[in-house]
């Protein structure tokens, strides 16, 4: 099969900046945010790979991406994809008859999972960049999403063993190297740490609030006196927590869901400023499914330039959203 020599363009152009992202990879993280500097970063990674890169995406529909994984693979990178069949196997068949059909290693994601929700890439063992965002096209410009792109050693080889098992479907107890956050198995304490932790803000995105240990966290939060502001794309199956959440004082922001901008990032910024700030970024969504049964993968930074950059930004989406509730929640201004 052929794609447009489009793709092949642009990966001839980016190949010298990207050996130079990866001469320039230093131990520090870097934070990617979504959709304001598009994917260019992301695929320049990618084209930096000369040994291997190895993905794991809920949903591949980007024919750029996939080039480049073509095309990679075409000069000698082993390069090997895990891809979601159990919610997205309609979405990602092209993707995997394109790569597979093409000299890529793609295979289905291990079905003991109930979804394969992971978005992360490992490029020559030593990068990998863990994901908020599916490289989904349709979705690049209307999407509040991020990425780390981390170069932690530990880090990189925690999430290397765990693709080596996930690619093979053998069970795994996914090491943590130094900051990592993993479902099904130590997501849902690893997030209550963040929130239990925060003495003085917290400053949250994500798509979903179904879950009940989640919403308690939050609740028990606001009323131990921390300000707790939650920015989302509104959505009715929620509405129950939301009044919890609001009830105790938690400050929400929607957005309509055909609004210019879907809040589709899964983030947690705790007492932001202070000595103890700590961020978490990842794929989890704050649902019984993400955290218990789903493969998925986040971390956490303290990073100081990554968490100044997510404090802009989820102030700025938190205002350009619609206050949630009434009463006193309703009257009250954002606290940063």
């Amino acid at each position: 099969m052929k794609r447009s020599l489009l793709g092949a363009f642009v990966c001839a152009t980016m190949l010298a900046a990207g050996a130079q992202v990866a001469a320039a990879a230093t131990t520090a993280p870097t934070l990617v945010t979504e959709p304001d500097q598009g994917l260019t970063p992301i695929y320049t990674l990618m084209q930096s790979a000369t040994k291997t890169l190895d993905m794991t995406m809920y949903e591949l529909v980007d024919t750029q991406a996939e080039d480049i994984l073509v095309q990679l693979a075409a000069k000698g990178v082993a390069v090997r994809v895990i891809l979601d069949q159990n919610l997205e196997s309609s979405h990602n068949q092209a993707a995997y008859d394109y790569l597979s059909g093409n000299g890529v290693n793609v295979v289905w994601a291990n079905p003991s999972y109930s979804a394969t929700h992971e978005k992360a890439i490992v490029v020559d063992g030593q990068t990998a960049a863990v994901m908020t965002l599916n490289l989904t096209s349709r979705y690049y410009a209307s999407s509040r999403d991020f990425a780390v792109i981390d170069h932690d050693a530990n880090d990189v080889a925690a999430i290397e063993t765990t693709f080596d098992a996930d690619f093979s479907s053998d069970a795994v107890t996914p090491p943590t190297g130094d900051d990592l956050v993993w479902s099904p198995t130590n997501s849902t304490s690893a997030l209550l740490k963040v929130i239990n932790s925060a003495t003085s803000t917290l400053q949250i995105e994500n798509e979903e609030m179904s879950n009940s240990k989640i919403v308690t966290a939050l609740v028990n939060a606001a009323q131990r006196g921390v300000q707790v502001q939650v920015t989302m794309t509104y959505n009715s199956k929620y509405a129950s927590n939301y009044d919890k959440l609001n009830a105790a004082g938690v400050l929400i922001s929607t957005y309509d869901p055909n609004a210019s901008l879907y809040i589709h990032a899964k983030v947690i910024l705790a007492d932001y400023g202070t000595s103890s700030a700590d961020a978490f970024v990842g794929s989890e969504n704050f649902s019984v499914a993400s955290l218990t049964r789903n493969r998925e993968l986040g971390l956490v930074t303290q990073d100081a330039t990554a968490m100044a950059s997510l404090a802009s930004v989820l102030q700025s989406d938190f205002r350009g959203g619609t206050l949630y509730g009434t009463g006193a929640n309703s009257t009250q201004s954002p606290f940063l």
